[in-house]
């Protein structure tokens, strides 16, 4: 049976309310004027992937709980804009929501409204199971209730990757995403030493290669027992927006690693689609396209190779 979809993103569907600071962490005072302004718009983890992996040409989809409210429109209009198939769940407690603290040099705080999710939340098992069996590989949110549907995942066949995004190495929520996936992505905001945890998790867990981004700094590639390290890539505008780096460079990495590309490669990729992201205000326009893509990479590297780390 031929897969029909490249890439099944789960969970990660929401809302982002985007406030520009003067400076983070924000001054204490009674006010600020705030430019260019106060935005709401749809784009949360999971969106950003999947944009960015259509952007790329892989076929995806997009499977989360929405709510029956204004947000939740906001992400159907997203997803129909840009032509991303989309299964929406019915959501009582409503569609997932955050507010984004931009300071001047594109980093963020994001601030999660913890209310509209909870452990019971069900994603159909059937439907679940219909995705994943046309599906080459599903990247997994670490949003409720998608650990649930790991086995199901496991059970159908395709390949899984997560991103833990900031995780310490310890909280045990993130656990089962990491133990679960054969590529997993993370970033090294909140690791001194990276490395213990990037081996930890291919000793304990299914991980076959394991991704440390670092943002400026590029990224730690552990694959095939090696630690390398891949140098960031020359953003090619003003940083404006880091929102939607991190996914960005995991739809990139994807997009070498379904094409049977070294994981080096791969990571060139991501620095590259990752540096792009963050010269553009997300998701308001398209990801980077897989001609700019290699264009830009053959551009910036020469082909030059990965350091030891």
């Amino acid at each position: 049976m031929t897969a029909e979809i490249d890439v099944l993103v789960l969970g990660g569907a929401g809302v982002d309310t985007i406030v520009h600071v003067p400076e983070l962490p924000v001054p204490f005072t009674d006010s600020l004027m705030i430019r260019p302004g106060i935005v709401t718009r749809a784009g949360q983890s999971g969106d950003f992937v999947a944009l960015a992996a259509t952007a790329l040409g892989l076929r995806t989809h997009h499977l989360d709980l929405i709510g029956d409210d204004h947000e939740g429109d906001l992400v159907r209009a997203l997803h129909r804009d840009h032509g991303i198939p989309l299964t929406a769940v019915p959501q009582p407690r409503g569609t997932k929501r955050a507010v984004n603290l931009v300071g001047p040099d594109g980093r963020r705080l994001s601030l999660y409204d913890a209310t509209r999710a909870a452990d019971t939340d069900p994603l159909p098992e059937e439907t679940v199971r219909k995705l994943a069996a046309a599906s080459r590989h599903a990247h997994v949110v670490i949003t409720q209730p998608c650990a649930a549907a790991l086995p199901l995942l496991r059970a159908a066949g395709p390949t899984i990757s997560t991103d833990l995004h900031d995780w310490d190495g310890v909280n045990p929520y993130h656990e089962p995403f990491a133990l679960a996936a054969d590529l997993v992505f993370l970033s090294a905001a909140a690791l001194p030493d990276p490395e213990p945890v990037m081996r930890s998790l291919t000793e304990r867990g299914r991980a076959r290669v394991v991704v440390a981004t670092a943002g400026a700094e590029g990224a730690y590639l552990l694959a095939d027992g090696e630690l390398s390290h891949v140098p960031a890539a020359e953003p090619p505008a003003p940083v404006v927006d880091s929102n939607g780096a991190g996914d960005a460079f995991a739809a990139a990495f994807l997009h070498g690693w379904l094409g049977g590309e070294p994981a080096e490669r791969c990571a060139r990729y991501g620095t590259v689609a990752g540096a792009y992201a963050c010269t553009v205000p997300s998701p308001r326009v398209d990801g980077i396209t897989r001609a700019e893509l290699h264009a830009r990479l053959a551009e910036l590297t020469d082909d030059r190779p990965v350091s030891g780390a």
